[in-house]
């Protein structure tokens, strides 16, 4: 069952993640006042579209893996490398937020004014990229979850001490 969830699970990042690569490559706007903004003027969005893009390609390859038996008993390596995609997502995500929240709320403390009135289809591109990249980040935090589940229960549990031993300690 766990091997079942596992392998649907990493199979459903790959098209979320492309789709928000597409959806973030594609998002351009031009303004007559204001001029062209496309996701190349933001450090932050091509960023996301990096880890996105280590992120489903990640997610094939560990796919594929899970289906032959001498890499799956790797959990360690799976441990760690879903804790890694799952770190990077966290700040690739929080950078987009950040840059959303700045382009429909500005920052008054440096006069920076909110830019989603003027680009607004650029903005509602973005806000449903960062929904499906928080989706995929959710099916990679419940695969951390999975492989730390088998990466901890190889070991036995530790023993309880026994009344005999805390009788010698007094």
């Amino acid at each position: 069952m766990l091997k079942l969830l596992d392998f649907s699970l990493r199979l459903s990042v790959i098209p979320l993640s492309v789709a928000t690569i597409w959806l973030t490559v594609t998002s351009k706007q031009d303004n007559s006042m204001y001029g062209d903004l496309k996701y190349s003027n933001l450090t932050g969005l091509k960023y996301m579209v990096f880890i996105s893009g280590i992120c489903a390609s990640y997610a094939f390859i560990a796919a594929v893996c899970t289906c032959i038996r001498c890499i799956v008993t790797k959990t360690w390596l799976f441990f760690v490398s879903d804790q890694i995609v799952a770190y990077l997502m966290v700040t690739s995500g929080a950078a987009v937020v950040e840059i959303l929240y700045l382009a429909y709320n500005g920052d008054r403390e440096v006069t920076w004014s909110e830019a989603c009135t003027s680009y607004g289809k650029f903005c509602y591109r973005l806000k449903v990229a960062v929904i499906l990249h928080a989706l995929a980040f959710s099916c990679f935090v419940i695969l951390a979850v999975i492989s730390a589940y088998r990466a901890f229960s190889i070991f036995e549990p530790p023993l309880a001490p026994s009344k005999e031993v805390g009788e010698d300690r007094a």
